[in-house]
């Protein structure tokens, strides 16, 4: 849920400019009816830009949130989510101010290996905020994009290379816009940041969800 204020060799090999290894057809929007496969690349670009992370309190788009607080984020809401929804309870590792990258690596892994696991295709995830779902898709719908719009995140406040699969971005955009309002009452988008008209839609996007698009990491 994005706020609004252990990657194999072979899979880097294969990722295009995105850091995102991706599909034959060359989309992680393709991959929408693939739950497992679209973790594994989502995660595998986001482990790019933690593994490549030098500052870790370097201040992100974000307001108040370090580069340590956007992995905080991602490894601390999903656990109590899913186990609210489902009673599974995922491994954890060192916490994320101890070591971030671990923290990271076992929870990647360990969300992973939910989604691999054959018995997740007949589980349900129930809870009270989002109703009943079947497990794979909601942990694609609820926290894969999650982390793959906090992959901006990250690359931007480390200097990194922030760019994101535009046919996921445009994806992405076009669910959210039509529920804007039901977004921002959530509270936890910031207000939509103005953008030129012919924007990319990877801009277009993290300018909807509450990031200045321009936002520079410290010199």
């Amino acid at each position: 849920m994005t706020e609004g204020r252990s990657t194999a060799p072979d899979q880097r090999e294969d990722a295009n400019r995105t850091g995102q290894p991706q599909d034959a057809s060359g989309s992680l929007a393709a991959l929408a009816d693939r739950p497992a496969e679209r973790h594994r690349a989502v995660a595998a670009g986001f482990t790019e830009r933690v593994l490549g992370t030098k500052n870790w309190d370097a201040p992100t788009p974000v307001p108040q949130w370090t580069a340590r607080d956007v992995v905080r984020h991602l490894c601390e809401w999903f656990p109590s989510f899913l186990a609210a929804g489902t009673g599974i309870e995922l491994a954890h590792g060192p916490s994320v101010d101890e070591d971030p990258v671990a923290a990271w690596q076992v929870h990647a892994d360990a969300v992973q290996a939910l989604l691999d696991d054959p018995a997740t295709a007949a589980r349900k995830l129930r809870h009270p905020m989002v109703g009943e779902h079947p497990l794979a898709p909601a942990v694609d719908q609820f926290y894969t994009v999650d982390i793959f719009m906090h992959t901006w995140d990250l690359a931007r406040a480390t200097g990194q290379d922030d760019s994101l699969d535009p046919d996921l971005c445009a994806a992405l955009l076009a669910g959210m816009e039509p529920i804007e309002g039901l977004l921002r009452d959530s509270g936890q988008y910031g207000p939509r940041v103005e953008v030129p008209a012919g924007s990319d839609a990877q801009t277009r996007l993290v300018a909807f969800i509450g990031r200045d698009p321009s936002f520079a990491p410290q010199a």
